[in-house]
């Protein structure tokens, strides 16, 4: 069977320039690439057809032979018979171009005989721990040592050779008609390894005020060892409040019960309560109700970067005594006695509605 002109197998004309060449090649590897076609054997002809093509006209005195005699001119001359890849000579820019397919289709970037693995610098490994706090520590800022083991490259040793490609970066393997270069996993393509060892370190880390559960610290390149020149990696510091034994926390808000007598909701009182920055003094009204909430402006968390604070929220609670000494009990029938009258407006209106309900 004849074979197809050259020039129509890659669409382009007969003056196309070499990097014309390339690139309809390229577009057709891509698109017939066995491994993207497996099971394939049109697309595996096709993928075969247009890399003899490009071998040939990429190849001056091949493509000048063929453009005088056609394939009688080249018969014998491409790597791509029965021997694939290694069958004929050095494949110069068409090496090229399969150093380049490959990386694309397998995110390796390997670049075949010219060793560009070697430069590939990896980045470190991003670390993370846990740092437990204080309620008081992240309303106003702390700074604390932490312990971790990472990865640093072993002193007074040198990077050796990797003996999984033995220096090359990169590792081959014939697949069909031709051989696929890819980086060695081993060395990430770097042809070298370095030795790591594991080392206990201590560091310091400043937490800032207002700060809030669950939120992460990062320490830039405090991770594990980068290799081949690349940084090390991240460390990342997440932050646990313990629970305070009165304050909880909403946002920058700091909310806390406060507990007074009945004496003191009736006739109002001054009390003093607790904040995060020492106690203060609450003017309660005559008559408050338990559950009401009082709000204490700037007592709260320090907002983070400085800008202003929340607030401190007093839920008032009014205590029922559970014990009662004889005088007081006296007092407190007497009080009942009193409130026959109309002293009680919530609930004189509760009891006016309940009989309107049940007539």
């Amino acid at each position: 069977m004849s074979k197809r002109d050259y020039y129509e197998i890659l669409g382009i004309q007969k003056n196309a320039t070499k990097d014309e060449i390339k690139k309809a090649y390229r577009k057709l590897a891509m698109k017939y690439h066995p491994d993207r076609n497996p099971d394939d054997a049109q697309a595996e002809t096709k993928f075969k057809e247009a890399s003899e093509a490009a071998e040939i006209l990429l190849d001056e005195n091949k493509r000048s032979r063929y453009d005088q005699f056609g394939h009688a001119g080249v018969d014998g001359q491409s790597g791509f018979g029965q021997g694939g890849f290694g069958a004929g000579g050095d494949f110069g820019d068409l090496g090229d171009i399969f150093g380049d397919l490959f990386g694309d289709m397998f995110g390796g970037g390997a670049r075949g005989r010219r060793g560009g693995g070697r430069s590939r610098a990896r980045r470190g490994d991003d670390m993370q721990l846990s740092l437990d706090i204080s309620f008081e520590e992240a309303a106003f800022g702390c700074e604390k040592e932490v312990s971790l083991v990472r990865h640093v490259v072993k002193e007074g040793t040198t990077p050796k050779t990797c003996t999984t490609c033995n220096g090359h970066g990169e590792i081959r393997r014939q697949q069909g008609f031709f051989t696929i270069a890819q980086p060695c996993p081993h060395c990430q393509g770097t042809g070298e390894i370095a030795e790591r060892v594991k080392k206990k370190v201590s560091l310091s880390v400043k937490v800032p005020a207002g700060i809030d559960h669950g939120q992460r610290l990062k320490l830039s390149q405090e991770g594990d060892v980068g290799t081949h020149g690349g940084p090390n990696g991240d460390l990342y510091v997440q932050v646990r409040i313990s629970q305070h034994e009165f304050f909880e926390r909403d946002g920058f808000d700091v909310h806390c019960e406060v507990p007074i007598t009945f004496s003191q909701a009736a006739l109002g009182a001054e009390v003093e309560v607790p904040t995060l920055s020492g106690k203060v003094s609450l003017n309660v009204p005559a008559g408050v109700q338990s559950h009401k909430k009082m709000r204490l402006k700037g007592k709260g968390i320090q907002r983070l970067g400085g800008y202003g604070s929340g607030d401190q929220i007093i839920t008032i609670v009014v205590e029922t005594p559970t014990k009662l000494s004889d005088e007081q009990r006296q007092i407190f029938q007497q009080l009942a006695e009193c409130e026959q009258t109309n002293t009680n407006p919530l609930s004189r209106g509760f009891f006016e509605k309940v009989r309107e309900f049940f007539q």
